[in-house]
């Protein structure tokens, strides 16, 4: 089978990096699914535009995630590529973080890409082909005060993405990481001025990176013949941070 037959489902897929992998994904010939969360006129608006189908689902519910993942299977055929995006920021110091903060970061970061592998893994295992690819952040792997909650999922994401990789590489599935650096997005936009221009100057490219640059890292990692590229995270960032 090949890629322009094959299904793709992107979680928070209607806006931003999401968005941008979907559309990457629809050009190389794939059937795509876009998952959101809450904002309907958003989703409406992307699937006129682009013809990509949506589903509306909280990530953060394993019920809710067989439920989709069941609808988007109806509509379109199995998912053989899973992108989990779907991710939320609640910033603040750890000194003032409330226990909702913490909890809902990590729900939804961190438990949505556990509850999307779990929907769709044990379909990849009887196919034997899968393709899963976890968008993680470069805070992560360096840190960044003020997101505890943030780069502890996120820092997660890399420690399920090996082990699932180590469990799965038997049936011919792939499970890899994408860490970005700071990309274009309204999730950046509403940063304060002060605070972007202090992480431009981090960035030794001088600049944010683009949407679609973190989507053609989607597109070499689920591509059929990557199936030898498992357990690793692809960090874009524009060389703020080396490991």
């Amino acid at each position: 089978m090949s890629e322009s037959s094959r299904v793709a489902l992107v979680t928070g897929g209607t806006v931003g990096i999401g968005a941008a992998i979907c559309e990457a994904l629809l050009a190389a010939g794939y059937r795509v699914a876009a998952n959101y969360g809450r904002n309907v006129d958003t989703a409406r608006w992307f699937e006129a535009r682009t013809g990509i189908a949506t589903f509306a689902w909280n990530v953060a519910d394993l019920d809710a995630c067989n439920r989709g993942v069941t609808r988007v299977q109806t509509a379109l055929g199995p998912v053989e590529v899973l992108v989990n995006n779907a991710g939320i920021t609640r910033d603040a110091m750890l000194h003032k973080m409330t226990v909702a903060q913490w909890r809902e970061v990590i729900d939804v970061d961190l438990g949505g890409c556990f509850n999307m592998c779990r929907a769709v893994i044990e379909g990849m295992r009887e196919r034997h082909f899968g393709r899963i690819i976890n968008i993680s952040s470069v805070n992560a792997l360096s840190g960044q005060a003020g997101q505890t909650n943030y780069a502890a999922a996120k820092a997660g994401v890399i420690g399920l993405t090996k082990s699932l990789a180590l469990e799965s590489a038997p049936y011919n599935i792939t499970v890899n990481a994408i860490a970005p650096g700071y990309t274009d997005t309204s999730m950046v936009a509403a940063v304060k001025p002060e605070v972007l221009a202090h992480i431009l100057k981090s960035v030794p490219c001088g600049r944010l990176a683009m949407p679609a640059e973190i989507a053609r890292g989607v597109l070499f990692l689920a591509a059929d013949d990557a199936g030898f590229i498992s357990g690793s995270t692809l960090s874009i960032n524009g060389a703020k941070y080396l490991s």
